[in-house]
């Protein structure tokens, strides 16, 4: 793991404008582990420069030759998944097995796809008279966020080489050294100059510069709603486009057929897996009030083999949250949800440990839908259960949030299952635990986000469209 003291500009490593730094924080021992530069407006905009000047050329380019690059990016990460993982668990605190298993693995598949799609996605099509093109949009602003932080990037950069843009990354201020693999990676490929730069800094100076900036055409960030509104109005007020993907507070729905027993088991891991800080977790389950005790029971048996300790052992299945703030932020949560009324199952704002930023696996009972823990994303290992007593009502509540981000049901019938997701006012849903399909639109309803990443749903956010008529 090697840190640089440079910006990736223009494909190659140059100096900082300024001399601040950003101190990178392994949240399990809560030692500084490195530094990198705290990029500033003027960085930004070396970036932005780069990538006006080498637009040109890449949009030129084939598409089979702008595939052949992406192919070679996706195998540069893939002979770096051992170096990717254990950077990811040095700066996130990810278990190290699920580092290797996700985080340094699921962005290897989505570059591959994007590959494939670039050599085949029809930027051509005849409609009567016309002929449509499509056409990239030009240079990316992407600001990605510290919880996936390899995948966020690749699921920006890969889609908007894929259309011809080129691109600038702010990548988040907690997980920088991920992001400096990944530009290592960009040069390996033999990606022209300009084509991807990556430069670190801080939200408030190096992302609101980059959201600002106006040679940037698109906007594309990955965060919370509250800085998704701000980018948003800042790129409205320049009539630049974004993509959002934002918030998410999703609901489980387990119908009184399901396996009960199926259900909770995988409920409980969905919401545990990296600690909780998945935007898409299913934070809320909601059961039937005739199964509710029996599934309140298996949640706290579930959760009881998640065990919190050093991301190296073999045993630990829960890391730490990414810094002090945010185990601040988590424990407010849990105080918040005992002063309200609900019914503490297991966990509690007691750490586990005496070092390193840990929050003990939490599961609620006894939450009613106002509850801000029912209401507001938590982002840590807290899994509220929530009663219903038929199936509208079950929709009420699913439903009953600003959000629309993710969610899942269980039935023991698929159709039944289907027809009640069909309902429900989010962009993805899990039925009876559905595996990750990378080429599968991923997006969110209301305030979880605007535009779609993966898949060629992901690419068409990075076109844009003109029309020949004969």
């Amino acid at each position: 793991m090697k840190a640089h003291d440079s910006m990736y500009i223009g494909g190659e490593w140059r100096p900082a404008a300024g001399a601040d730094t950003i101190a990178v924080v392994n949240p399990a021992t809560e030692q500084i582990i490195a530094e990198v530069p705290a990029g500033t407006a003027e960085d930004i905009d070396a970036a932005v420069r780069a990538a006006r000047a080498a637009f040109p050329g890449w949009a030129a380019t084939p598409p089979a030759e702008r595939a052949a690059r992406l192919t070679a990016l996706r195998d540069a990460l893939a002979a770096r998944k051992d170096e990717i993982a254990e950077t990811v668990t040095a700066e996130l605190g990810s278990p190290l097995r699920l580092s290797k298993a996700v985080h340094a693995s699921v962005p290897v598949t989505v570059a591959g796809s994007y590959a494939e799609l670039a050599a085949s996605y029809a930027f051509e099509e005849r409609i009567g008279n016309s002929t449509v093109l499509m056409e990239p949009v030009g240079v990316v602003g992407a600001i990605t966020p510290w919880n996936y932080p390899l995948h966020q990037i690749v699921a920006k950069v890969a889609p908007a080489l894929a259309a011809g843009c080129t691109i600038v990354v702010k990548p988040a201020e907690d997980t920088p050294l991920t992001a400096q693999l990944f530009a290592e990676a960009v040069h390996e490929a033999g990606l022209p100059a300009g084509v991807v730069n990556v430069v670190t800094g801080i939200g408030a100076v190096a992302g609101q510069a980059l959201a600002a900036h106006e040679d940037v055409d698109l906007v594309s960030f990955t965060g919370s709603t509250a800085v998704g509104r701000l980018i948003g109005a800042t790129a409205g007020a320049a009539v630049k486009r974004v993509a959002l993907e934002l918030g998410g507070k999703s609901a489980n729905v387990i119908l009184p057929s399901a396996d009960l027993g199926r259900a909770v088991k995988a409920g409980v891991a969905n919401v545990m897996t990296n600690s909780g800080q998945t935007c898409s977790a299913w934070t809320r389950m909601l059961v039937h009030t005739d199964r509710y005790d029996e599934a309140v029971e298996a949640a706290g048996a579930a959760v009881a083999a998640y065990r919190a300790g050093e991301p190296h052992d073999e045993l630990c299945r829960v890391g730490p949250v990414v810094n002090a703030g945010q185990r601040a932020r988590v424990r407010g949560y849990i105080e918040k949800g005992v002063a309200e009324g609900a019914r503490l199952v297991a966990g509690g704002v007691q750490p586990p440990h005496d070092t390193g930023y840990f929050v003990a696996p939490t599961v609620f009972a006894d939450v009613t839908p106002e509850m801000s823990i029912a209401q507001e994303e938590i982002f840590g290992p807290v899994l509220s259960i929530l009663r219903y007593e038929d199936e509208d009502d079950a929709l009420r509540i699913a439903n009953g949030t600003v959000y629309g981000l993710a969610g899942a049901v269980w039935a023991g019938d698929r159709d039944e299952a289907v027809a009640f997701a069909r309902r429900m006012d989010t962009g993805q849903v899990d039925i009876n635990g559905g595996r990750f399909n990378p080429l599968a639109p991923f997006g969110g309803y209301k305030r979880s986000g605007i535009g779609r990443e993966l898949g060629p749903h992901g690419l068409a956010e990075y076109l844009q469209t003109k029309s020949l008529q004969f």
